[in-house]
C-alpha cells in the first residue's frame, strides 16, 4: 500500500459523522474499512482492495463488530468464513429480542 494515498474525496459522502480530513488510512483502517463494506459502492470496494492487501480487508471482517448483518453475509461467503470466525454475529446474536418491534 502506497502511504501516500489518501481517500478519494467523493467517499467523504460515507464519512458524514466525523471529520474527512483528519482520517488516516493507516491510523483507521478498521473504521475506514468497515464503513465502506457496510455503506460504500463498488468505487469504494475497488478502491479498499487497491488500497489494503486482501488480508486487510478480511481481518476487518473477522474482528468487527460494527458490519452490518447483510454486508457481513455478502463478506462471510468471499471469504468463506464461518459465522464463529466473524465477532459482528456474536453481537447480532446479543441483540436478538433486545427489540421487541
Amino acid at each position: 500500500m502506497d502511504s501516500q494515498t489518501q481517500i478519494p474525496e467523493k467517499f467523504k459522502k460515507f464519512f458524514w459523522d466525523i471529520e474527512f480530513e483528519d482520517l488516516d488510512i493507516q491510523r483507521h483502517k478498521a473504521f475506514i474499512i468497515t464503513r465502506l463494506l457496510n455503506f460504500g459502492d463498488q468505487d469504494c470496494i475497488k478502491w479498499l482492495f487497491s488500497t489494503y492487501s486482501k488480508e486487510e480487508i478480511k481481518d476487518v471482517v473477522k474482528n468487527s463488530r460494527s458490519l452490518l448483518k447483510k454486508p457481513a453475509r455478502f463478506w462471510q461467503l468471499y471469504f468463506n468464513l464461518k459465522e464463529d470466525e466473524m465477532r459482528c454475529f456474536e453481537v447480532f446474536k446479543k441483540m436478538e429480542g433486545m427489540f421487541p418491534f
